[in-house]
């Protein structure tokens, strides 16, 4: 009878340590696989790129609203600015896809890494599980950051420092080196969300909260490139003669182009920390604001992006005011067109 207590006893334990090895750590979430982005999401930012002047949406500091006043295009012509847009968090402003995949340790069998690829331009965006502590704030800053990662529940949740100077848009709103990043990582089913908090205490006032999408598509050709984002001399001129392309206080020259094309007022176009806000919005009269009768510019959206499997069905596209519920695709610089009939 005691024998049988025993094999009994012994049987269930090791049936219960069989169980917890081929078993994933609670709450844990498998995030490996190729992941097709989804477009929908801020469209013109991932694609054609903000307007100049465009800071709606931040809470700008008085230093981040002029340092991107003085921000000129022919600055990407640098060699030395070419990069400089690639930080860690590009990863959710990019229009690309991305790879994410699992580094173990090979006794233990835990996750030390996860890993997101770097696309085209951007570096491998390393998450270290394993509870490395971050490095002194004198030690080498890559692109890639130094980013720490735990499991809360079934979200990842991770913090980058270490970020090099950059962009946070593409029109000259930039970050310093000071700016740390908060991840919160999602899986829903076939479904991947990453946001992504930018705090930055030169040029943000507040903290920039962005989410991106992803579909996780088997078949997803997505590259990695072990040397991303190369520098080349674009304009010879500029490189010779020494010359840092912007603007002077007072003198750029796109100020108000988007409150003469849309009628946004000017103080939320250039990113006060109060027109993010309900409240600003009593503030809105007829002379301040006014909405136009018809679309003329970007009106269909992400419904362009059809070819990519991403636009929703019945979605109507608004061309110059006019419903289209059968709109062709206008195109799009990152999807090839269709050939013609």
């Amino acid at each position: 009878m005691v024998g049988r207590m025993v094999n009994r006893t012994l049987i269930a334990t090791v049936a219960l340590v069989s169980a917890l090895i081929a078993s994933p750590a609670f709450a844990q979430v498998d995030l490996n696989g190729g992941w097709q982005a989804l477009q929908h999401e801020d469209w013109v930012e991932r694609g054609p790129g903000s307007d100049p002047v465009d800071y709606t949406g931040l809470a700008l500091t008085d230093a981040g609203r002029a340092r991107a006043l003085s921000y000129s295009y022919a600055q990407y012509a640098l060699l030395e600015r070419q990069c400089i847009l690639y930080t860690p968090q590009y990863v959710i402003w990019g229009p690309q896809g991305i790879r994410i995949w699992s580094e173990s340790d090979p006794v233990r069998g835990t996750v030390t890494a996860w890993k997101i690829s770097s696309a085209v331009d951007r570096d491998v965006v390393t998450i270290w599980m394993d509870g490395r502590p971050h490095p002194s704030e004198n030690t080498f800053y890559p692109f890639s950051g130094f980013t720490t990662g735990r499991w809360e529940g079934d979200v990842l949740v991770a913090h980058t420092t270490h970020i090099k100077a950059g962009f946070l848009r593409r029109n000259g709103v930039s970050s310093s080196d000071k700016t740390t990043a908060d991840w919160r990582i999602f899986r829903h089913g076939d479904y991947l969300t990453i946001m992504v908090i930018i705090t930055d205490p030169i040029y943000l006032a507040e903290p920039d909260v962005v989410t991106r999408s992803w579909a996780l598509d088997p078949k997803a050709n997505i590259t990695t490139t072990a040397a991303p984002c190369v520098p080349v001399s674009e304009l010879f001129r500029v490189e010779e003669v020494g010359v840092v392309p912007h603007h002077l206080p007072g003198k750029n020259p796109d100020v108000n182009e988007l409150t003469e094309r849309y009628r946004i007022p000017r103080e939320a176009i250039l990113g006060y920390a109060e027109t993010l806000y309900p409240e600003y919005r009593k503030k809105l009269n007829a002379e301040s604001f006014a909405t136009q009768d018809r679309c003329k510019r970007y009106c269909c959206g992400w419904v362009a992006l059809g070819d990519a499997g991403t636009s929703a069905p019945g979605l109507s596209c608004i061309t110059n005011g006019t419903n289209r519920p059968n709109a062709t695709p206008l195109g799009n610089p990152f999807i090839p067109p269709p050939p013609p009939r």
